[in-house]
């Protein structure tokens, strides 16, 4: 049996993201540092990633464009004890409700559970975000309800716009002083929507571009679109947002690869002259597939 990928983590704390694996019922993770060389092959089929920590008892085989790695019973399973679903109205946690800035004009309420700290808007690549206020689960929710039907804010926004948007940058005041314009607008409402039982907390904008390394992303960007068997990605790592890592390819540029699409590949390492079968890319922000990058 072979170590499997299971993705991208931002640990609480860590100083930077790390790969996570699984191999039967254990479990690791790699630690990833910008500037060094990362590089793997993906060999076999892509597997079922399993759910809530537990592995696919079917093994199945998924298709290697899913985002989601998991074959329909697990996907099931998943959503069944996700809070996104409302299916644990009666969780006993706090929650906290943040506000979160992806990019200009790009903006977006969302809840998670306090003892995550801020876990998920690193895993959402939330370049800034703010806390607007914490308390029970339900409280927390209608929050993001009054703020979608009162200021238009939206709770979901589609990765690949997230990505785009990545690629030019205001400087961290303006980031901030949208947050900080957002911010503002929701508190507004307290009295006049916001639930009583939601704690408001004070407004502080915390930045993720520098954690995220995106200084060093600029220019014309490609994404791989899904893994094949024998098919190989190095590069140097530059930057890591959310579930993507920015690799410099030499004459290839400048290459993302979302780690949602290695979940349930067995991945070996692979050197930076590597060269696998064809992976399908994608021109961010563009649209026409080319094949054949690697």
């Amino acid at each position: 049996m072979e170590w499997q990928c299971t993705g991208l983590r931002w640990p609480e704390g860590s100083e930077g993201p790390a790969l996570g694996w699984r191999k039967g019922t254990r479990t690791r993770a790699s630690a990833l540092a910008y500037g060094t060389e990362f590089g793997f092959r993906a060999s076999g089929e892509r597997r079922c990633s399993g759910a809530r920590g537990n592995a696919c008892p079917l093994a199945a085989v998924v298709p290697a464009g899913s985002t989601g790695g998991r074959c329909p019973e697990c996907g099931r399973l998943d959503r069944a004890h996700s809070v996104a679903a409302d299916t644990i109205p009666d969780d006993p946690r706090t929650y906290r409700v943040y506000l979160a800035w992806f990019g200009p004009g790009l903006v977006k309420v969302g809840i998670t559970a306090e003892e995550r700290g801020a876990a998920r808007l690193r895993e959402q690549g939330a370049v800034v975000f703010s806390w607007l206020g914490r308390g029970p689960l339900m409280a927390a929710r209608r929050a993001e309800e009054v703020l979608r039907a009162a200021l238009g804010v939206p709770d979901r926004i589609p990765y690949a716009r997230k990505r785009e948007v990545r690629r030019a940058l205001p400087d961290a005041a303006d980031r901030a002083a949208e947050v900080a314009e957002l911010y503002g607008r929701a508190a507004a409402l307290e009295g006049a929507g916001l639930p009583e039982a939601l704690e408001r907390l004070p407004f502080a904008a915390v930045d993720h571009a520098e954690a995220f390394g995106l200084g060093e992303v600029s220019g014309p960007v490609r994404a791989v679109t899904g893994l094949v068997d024998g098919g190989a990605v190095a590069g140097r790592l530059v930057a890591a947002a959310g579930p993507d890592l920015h690799l410099d390819a030499g004459p290839q540029g400048l290459v993302i690869v979302d780690t949602r699409l290695m979940t349930g590949w067995a991945l070996t390492a692979a050197g930076a002259g590597a060269a696998g079968a064809g992976l399908p890319t994608v021109v961010v922000g563009g649209g026409a597939a080319q094949d054949g990058l690697f």
